[in-house]
């Protein structure tokens, strides 16, 4: 399946830095996007992968194997060695080539690349499958994104790949980045956040359920949210006479990994659970950010402590402060926190996203729109 929204993205990119750093979860398809622009690229390319031994073993003596290069150089898995960050500054400013580096975690956890490459380098979060590839939107809710689950021939093919998935990662990708937490602690966390999915995070009621301190399961979430497996999504305070809420709520970023988690197989199955509503905001949520292209910095939610809130809150093209509630139901309506939110946050627009194919007005600053017309809205 051709990624070409990325693809155009990386070229625009390489017009203005000369460093590209494509970062996103393990097995989201960001070596297959390398390899593409690899072989449209007209100069010589070079292609390092820090998972081949002998790839790895070449850059032991970064500068004197890459300064010699021409063309465009590419470098998978970069977070397994954090020190190329200088040395590509050092080359990037000789103009002599450009670099595309793809790596599996934020760079807040590969260390150096923002302090070493300021200026010099332009990052793109390459995500699961979403609405940007015109899929079957029943099938990428319930199977998630990474292109291995949702492209499996059936869905025990799914959940087995995505067992296998979460397994590596645990065992493999976070000793990896450096951390030594053990596997099953964290795996017993990351089930539990199956509960929080949609809900405010509450570090000392998870950590003692765990027989963890409350700091000890933020430094859990840390690394889950720096490796793209779960969202934080942060309050939006408004300047208003009305308590507001200051606690981050939680989702999964894939519904394929929070469904499995819970031992859903089937949409029968999430349509009848507890969880179907959360599960279907936190799927709703990650298809709204990959259509507006918006960063995990750029999106809030907000609530008041008296019960009104907005399931999210961003601004949009032209300065338009829009909010988003994600509603599963067949006939959206309004809703007393709805408006309090249009007044108290001076919003241009509330947008009621919902599981159908028609969009219709509800009031003058609110519409129901319908998932599947989603990508409609500009």
């Amino acid at each position: 399946m051709r990624r070409q929204h990325y693809i155009d993205l990386i070229h625009r990119s390489f017009r203005t830095h000369p460093v590209v750093a494509l970062l996103g979860p393990r097995q989201v398809g960001k070596s297959t996007l390398a390899r593409e622009i690899q072989k449209s690229e007209r100069s010589e390319t070079h292609f390092f992968d820090l998972e081949d031994p002998v790839d790895l073993a070449r850059l032991d003596a970064p500068k004197l194997a890459l300064e010699g290069l021409r063309g465009l150089v590419i470098i998978d898995e970069i977070q397994r060695r954090s020190e190329l960050f200088p040395v590509l500054r050092v080359l990037a400013d000789r103009k002599k080539c450009r670099f595309l580096v793809l790596g599996s975690a934020s760079p807040h956890l590969i260390r150096q690349s923002s302090e070493s490459l300021a200026g010099r380098l332009a990052s793109i979060e390459v995500r699961p499958f979403s609405i940007l590839e015109d899929v079957s939107f029943k099938r990428l809710w319930l199977r998630g994104g990474f292109p291995r689950s949702f492209l499996a021939k059936s869905e025990g093919d799914s959940h087995l790949w995505l067992r296998n998935y979460i397994s590596t990662f645990l065992e493999r990708d976070i000793a990896q980045l450096g951390f030594r937490f053990p596997a099953p602690t964290v795996r017993k966390f990351w089930m539990m956040l199956t509960h929080y999915h949609g809900n405010l995070f509450n570090s000392s009621e998870i950590g003692g359920s765990l027989g963890l301190s409350g700091p000890t399961a933020r430094r859990y979430l840390d690394v889950l949210s720096q490796t793209f497996m779960i969202r934080e999504l942060q309050p939006w305070h408004a300047n208003i006479g009305k308590r507001q809420i200051k606690t981050p709520k939680i989702y999964f970023r894939d519904t394929g990994l929070l469904h499995l988690l819970l031992g859903l197989s089937k949409l029968s199955e999430i349509e009848t659970h507890p969880k179907l509503g959360a599960s279907w905001e936190g799927f709703v949520l990650e298809q709204i950010t990959s259509h507006f292209g918006l960063p995990p910095e750029e999106v809030f939610f907000w609530g008041t402590h008296a019960e009104a809130e907005i399931d999210l809150l961003c601004t949009l093209s032209g300065g338009r402060r829009v909010g988003f509630e994600i509603k599963y139901t067949d006939a959206p309506q309004i809703t007393r926190s709805m408006v309090i939110a249009l007044k108290d946050l001076k919003l241009n627009a509330i947008h009621v996203i919902y599981p159908g194919k028609t969009n219709f007005k509800l009031s003058d600053k609110i519409s129901a729109i319908g998932f599947e017309r989603l990508k409609d809205l500009a």
